[in-house]
């Protein structure tokens, strides 16, 4: 099969759908690859090693797009993307539909083939190649959130573990998944006090035998969501229903409640954000205040470590890429249910129930759209 393999051109975006390696897996069974030029710079993978490895680079994404069966991305596909896909062409990335309308629009008209990284199962019901990245994110959403509590920052001018004599800042992470867990990583070994909310009591149980006493579980129908955030200075949106827009847990009314210069890290803004007052931001411009707290909302916040990021997500989803190519794609999905929820958008079709109910569109099951 042709895989292509264009740069990234959302801004501040570096990372890159494959690394050499998986090139050379791809390669070695016969696959072709085309690797658009310097698409891997930004995150330290080369055209030379793209050679090596057998790719063919090629100087402009219209000629990938043109000659690939499948694109193999790491965002969503931009307007300018879009106009280039073909019909009954695979689009392999992350998608985010539910929080974006137009795109879901625009992808249905292009009569592509859709699979989204981020709704792709396992047997548990995880979420294996939106994993990586949540994990990323939720690590740096505390790296970023103690830098936007400094003074010239905009900050309260506080540091999360305190000092000696000075007690430790508290931070409030909603929601004790993948993105919940890494943030509490990073925040408990910066010594902060650490609040987690999850609805899940077994989930909260899991995360106390990760952390013990250096976490306190709260769970969602039992708090005083208001009392913790007014405590907080620094609060982690991690919430995440698969494939659809996030809750709005923090209301505009609620950020009055909050110190002055206290930070939101919204990890959930890919999926629309579950604050109120979130609006996506970028690396270049990461944050800006309402009500006198600081938003820090970058939508693609695995992009400004974009070597770790490239390496982890390919480790997630070249299993998945290798199926795709070796077996094509109504086989490899027919035969992994798992794999099947990955499928967003079938030539016109809406093949994910909470992308259709998001904008009153029809729903057709997968399984229905593949067979059709």
């Amino acid at each position: 099969m042709r895989i292509g393999v264009p740069k990234e051109i959302k801004p501040q975006e570096n990372r890159i759908g494959l690394t050499p390696e998986s090139v050379q897996d791809l390669t070695s069974n016969g696959h072709k690859v085309l690797v658009e030029n310097n698409g891997g710079f930004g995150a330290g993978f080369y055209n030379n090693q793209y050679i090596k490895a057998g790719a063919t680079i090629v100087d402009k994404a219209e000629d990938i797009f043109n000659d690939s069966e499948i694109i193999v991305k790491v965002k969503e596909p931009l307007s300018n993307e879009i106009k280039m896909i073909k019909e009954n062409q695979i689009i392999f990335t992350y998608l985010h539909l539910a929080a974006d309308k137009k795109l879901t629009e625009d992808l249905l008209k292009s009569k592509s083939i859709c699979i989204a990284y981020e709704t792709v199962t396992d047997n548990n019901g995880r979420l294996p190649l939106l994993a990586p990245m949540s994990a990323v994110a939720g690590r740096m959403s505390i790296q970023a959130g103690a830098h936007s509590l400094e003074k010239n920052q905009k900050g309260r001018g506080i540091l999360l573990g305190g000092a000696p004599g000075v007690d430790p800042a508290t931070v409030l992470i909603l929601g004790g998944g993948v993105v919940g867990e890494n943030a509490a990583l990073i925040a408990t070994g910066m010594k902060a006090k650490v609040y987690i909310i999850d609805k899940s009591s077994e989930r909260l149980e899991q995360l106390k035998s990760i952390f013990g006493d250096t976490i306190i579980p709260q769970q969602s129908d039992k708090v005083d969501l208001k009392k913790l955030i007014s405590e907080c200075v620094l609060l982690i949106g991690g919430v995440l229903i698969p494939g659809a827009e996030a809750p709005k847990l923090v209301t505009k009314d609620m950020l009055k409640l909050m110190k002055k210069g206290s930070v939101i890290v919204d990890v959930a803004i890919d999926q629309g954000g579950c604050v109120e007052t979130s609006k996506p931001t970028t690396h270049a411009n990461p944050t800006y205040i309402v009500d006198d707290i600081v938003h820090y909302c970058v939508a693609n916040m695995p992009g400004g470590v974009p070597r770790t990021s490239t390496l982890a997500l390919n480790k997630a989803t070249i299993p998945f890429l290798s199926k795709l190519v070796d077996k094509g794609y109504e086989k490899a999905l027919k035969e992994d249910n798992n794999f099947l929820a990955g499928l967003n958008i079938f030539k016109g079709k809406v093949t994910y129930k909470a992308v259709a109910d998001a904008f009153g569109l029809k729903y057709v099951s997968p399984s229905e759209a593949l067979t059709n």
